[in-house]
């Protein structure tokens, strides 16, 4: 596997890495003694994987609401949200 690389390799030559992260935007694995200790990213990356993370929690957290019986019919959801909107911007044309 080329993502997996020794730790001394990467602490004689840390900018190669860091260009490899940024062009390529996959996180590579760090052995010591040939286990793997650490996982390195792009920051970029990272940011994009939180937000998936936080995009698939938000996700998970309504379908388990809506198993619930907690949600709200789509139609009673727009129809509040237009209110909302007319309250604030009256020359809004929905």
């Amino acid at each position: 596997m080329d993502t997996v690389h020794p730790i001394s390799d990467f602490s004689s030559r840390p900018e190669e890495y860091i260009k490899r992260l940024k062009a390529t935007g996959k996180p590579e694995i760090l052995t010591v003694n040939g286990k793997a200790e650490v996982i390195i990213q792009d920051a970029r990356a990272y940011e994009d994987m939180m937000n998936l993370l936080d995009s698939l929690e938000k996700t998970a957290h309504a379908a388990r609401e809506h198993e619930e019986g907690k949600g709200i019919a789509a139609d009673d959801a727009f129809c509040t949200l237009s209110k909302r909107i007319s309250g604030k911007f009256p020359d809004a044309d929905l």
